[in-house]
């Protein structure tokens, strides 16, 4: 005999195990290839949820038949494909670098893109059947599952605290089949309920493979020199952390080093975050003239205009700006770094190996984002340097990641910050043709002027070397006897001038030749009045990156891509923007999967949907479609704005995706009690997200800059505060517009579902595109157009 009890609790942790997979996914893939497949991962995870649509619109009278049963295997199914989906798709030989070269490199990504959809597939089906067969209580079970799904995102960022993400990931097999467990102890017997429970504890206790890393990535490469071993290895939500040591053929670490170097550096261990972003711990014994290499390296140059007593380091990894600065005899040291992890390798793992480097005196180590630290401090100083460790050699491996170091805002921060004659130095790895050298430059000619400096040209240095470029930016301008010492500087280390107050195109391109002073050239250019046409002209985008377009390293113009198209056979890897390329390659497969396992489908039941009128039925389209694009592309754009408030991605993301899904889930379950009423319900909501989302666009700023000093708990209360009104107003519309098709036109609540579905698997990928083209203002005014087109498009009189 079935107890026809709601199963709120099984769908509850089931919406919070699927949340917590998707993450952990985006975690994972960010390990054994790069971190730009996190839109990917949100794409198929939303890609599942359309096609269970599909399958619910074909045979969802057989499955409600048997609901019972079908219901918790859907959840058990979701548990063991989340691991048996992953082992498989860790099999498929893809590379992304090979994309252009390789056509079976798009099939192998098209493989991983469905293989891991599955999960997600099963996980949907079981919610979408609920929703159905308890369709008066749709208000309270969406409810459940964004309240679930809430929980979900705060519990896998605090499982990560605590198991590799290799760990989690069987721990989230496991409570996929708990939840299958809860739901046949609800519905079907106790005996089901047992075995599902039973099943639960294999994947625990079976024996996982390791994580198999992209041999492409440099901890992957390191790991192939002789007698080279991974020496020690830690993880958080921040990353994974590993060591490598290489006895038989030492490390040698020291990027830049002039030509003229004649010390190496001491012994070295390198330090690698998710098999990348490689910076080194160096043997110290306390003896400065160990040090000596630091000072041929271009990043050494402010070192050399004027005596530094106090100096910020912006990212201080392993320790290498550290030890340039206590080589250069600096007072006080203050060095920023984001992930504790690090900070115990260099102190403790290896505290002995690095002379208890950041417990010197004078040096005071700090634990906290970058560009939130330098906003929040009061102090000045006579350099703030910002490191290499982000500068990734590989071109293009950056294109989507968003990074609001380097943009307008943040160096109006530090020129702030500086002391009278203060110097900010940025070292990046040098590109050719020139890149991330003539953004970065274009971007500090902005922040000069925002701050009212009219003469730019007078506060900018430019060097380069055969590796690394330096730039040099003052809120004063060069003095004659500064800029004296920037040229003995690079004369005597053979590095290049590529831009002085001054300077002619006789003083570049020396040392280190190129076909022609392509720095300097540049440089010139966006001095100058023809700036604009420059950067239009130009091969590579070059505009300066803003907090509400905070895509440094996306240098991709499409006009430049017949030329990459047609060098890829001929060494234009220098042109390659690996990023962008796999967006397009991941957006054209989302368009493809939709199409074929949503829409095409969903077309061929369009005579039995029709039974409604065709207007009922393309309204309905419209307004799941909208709603799909629209509810994402929010969550997205106000991602990026918390993470400027909380200083830091872990909390912002569990802020945002907690806050969002909880309050959503409370408006949904509000939304239950106002059947009947949904046409007024919904207008009211859609008001709310509209004038909402309309006054944070220009108040959240205000507000953000006067809760700066505040503790990052009374911020975190503050961005809570922030989104309640407008998740809440946002979890009514799908609720209402569900709940009403289930009652007058059931035949549709599949088709909706998988219409849904369509729309959200490219909302976010959509929401990238136009992000990095036209801003995060214009997503959310997207956004508030979609919503007020499916108030338009939602009716009761049909």
């Amino acid at each position: 005999m079935h107890i026809e009890r709601t199963p709120f609790p099984a769908i509850a942790l089931a919406s919070a195990t699927a949340l917590a997979y998707e993450v952990l996914l985006i975690r994972l893939f960010s390990i054994i290839q790069w971190h730009h497949f996190a839109y990917m991962i949100i794409s198929l995870a939303l890609l599942g949820y359309g096609i269970s649509g599909t399958l619910l619109s074909f045979f969802h009278e057989k499955l409600l038949a048997h609901f019972y049963g079908v219901f918790p295997a859907c959840f058990g199914l979701f548990g063991i494909t989340a691991l048996g989906a992953f082992l498989a798709a860790q099999q498929l030989p893809f590379n992304g670098q090979e994309l252009l070269w390789d056509p079976w490199q798009t099939a192998w990504l098209s493989g991983i893109y469905l293989l891991l959809a599955i999960p997600f597939v099963f996980v949907a089906t079981g919610l979408g059947l609920a929703l159905m067969h308890y369709h008066q209580q749709i208000g309270r079970l969406y409810g459940a599952d964004l309240l679930g799904a809430g929980a979900g995102s705060l519990a896998v960022v605090l499982l990560l605290f605590w198991a590799p993400p290799g760990e989690a990931l069987r721990w989230l097999s496991g409570a996929g089949m708990v939840a299958a467990g809860i739901a046949a102890w609800e519905l079907l017997s106790r005996a089901a309920a047992m075995g599902w429970f039973l099943a639960a504890l294999l994947p625990v206790a079976l024996p996982i493979t390791p994580l198999a890393m992209s041999p492409y990535k440099p901890q992957s490469q390191l790991l192939q020199i002789k007698d080279a071993r991974l020496a020690h290895e830690s993880w958080s939500p921040l990353g994974l952390i590993g060591a490598v040591e290489s006895p038989a053929i030492p490390l040698r670490y020291a990027p830049g080093l002039a030509l003229t170097a004649t010390q190496e550096p001491p012994p070295q261990v390198a330090v690698f975050n998710d098999g990348d972003g490689m910076s080194v711990i160096t043997r110290f014994n306390g003896s400065r003239n160990t040090l000596a290499y630091l000072d041929q390296q271009t990043s050494a140059l402010p070192y050399h205009l004027r005596d530094q007593h106090r100096v910020l380091i912006l990212g201080a990894g392993g320790g290498s700006d550290v030890l340039q600065a206590v080589y250069h005899r600096v007072a006080a040291i203050d060095a920023v770094e984001i992930n504790p992890q690090i900070v115990a390798l260099v102190d403790k793992t290896y505290g002995d190996f690095s002379g208890h480097l950041y417990e010197r005196p004078g040096v005071t180590i700090h634990q906290a984002e970058a560009r939130g630290f330098v906003r929040a401090s009061r102090q000045h100083y006579d350099l703030i340097q910002i490191s290499l460790l982000d500068s990734m050699a590989s071109a293009g491996l950056h294109a989507l990641s968003e990074n609001t170091l380097y943009t307008v805002e943040s160096l109006q921060d530090a020129l702030r910050h500086l002391s009278d004659g203060g110097v900010l130095a940025i070292t990046r790895w040098l590109k050719v043709p020139p890149r991330d050298a003539l953004k970065l430059f274009a971007t500090a000619i902005e922040a000069l002027r925002r701050n009212g400096v009219t003469e730019a040209e007078n506060h900018l240095v430019l060097i380069r070397g055969w590796q690394t470029s330096t730039l040099l930016v003052k809120a004063t301008a060069f003095s004659g006897q500064e800029l004296a010492a920037v040229k003995a500087f690079c004369r005597r280390r053979y590095f290049d001038t590529a831009y002085y107050p001054g300077m002619t195109a006789l003083d570049a391109n020396r040392y280190n030749r190129l076909r022609e002073p392509a720095f300097f050239n540049g440089a010139v250019a966006l001095l100058g009045p023809d700036s604009q046409r420059f950067l239009a002209d130009y091969k590579f985008n070059l505009q300066p990156a803003t907090d509400d377009r905070p895509f440094f390293f996306n240098f991709f113009k499409w006009s430049a891509l017949p030329e990459m198209l047609r060098l890829r056979g001929q060494g234009g890897m220098p042109l390659l923007e690996w990023g962008y390329l796999i967006l397009i390659a991941s957006a054209a497969q989302a368009v493809l999967a939709s199409v074929v396992l949503i829409l095409l489908p969903l077309v061929f039941k369009a005579r039995e949907l029709l039974q409604y009128g065709a207007g009922t039925a393309w309204r309905a389209a419209g307004y799941f479609l909208a709603l799909g694009l629209a509810f994402l592309f929010v969550e997205m754009a106000f991602l990026q704005k918390f993470i400027l408030f909380l200083h830091h991605p872990v909390y912002a993301s569990a802020a945002v995706l907690a806050g969002f899904l909880v309050f959503a889930g409370l408006g949904s379950r509000y939304s239950s009690r106002h059947w009947g009423a949904e046409a007024t319900t919904l207008r009211y909501a859609v008001l709310g997200i509209i004038l909402v989302s309309g006054l944070y666009l220009f108040l959240l700023p205000q507000l953000f800059g006067a809760a700066l000093p505040w503790s990052i708990a009374a911020k975190f209360a503050v961005a809570i505060a922030c989104i309640a009104p407008l998740a809440f107003c946002m979890g009514m519309p799908f609720p209402l517009g569900l709940g009403l098709v289930a009652r007058r036109f059931p035949s549709l609540v599949p088709w909706a579902w998988g219409i849904n579905g369509c729309a959200s698997v490219l909302s976010a990928i959509l929401a990238t595109g136009l992000a990095i083209h036209f801003g995060f203002h214009t997503v959310i005014l997207c956004a508030m157009g979609l919503y007020a087109l499916a108030a338009l498009l939602f009716r009761t009189e049909d």
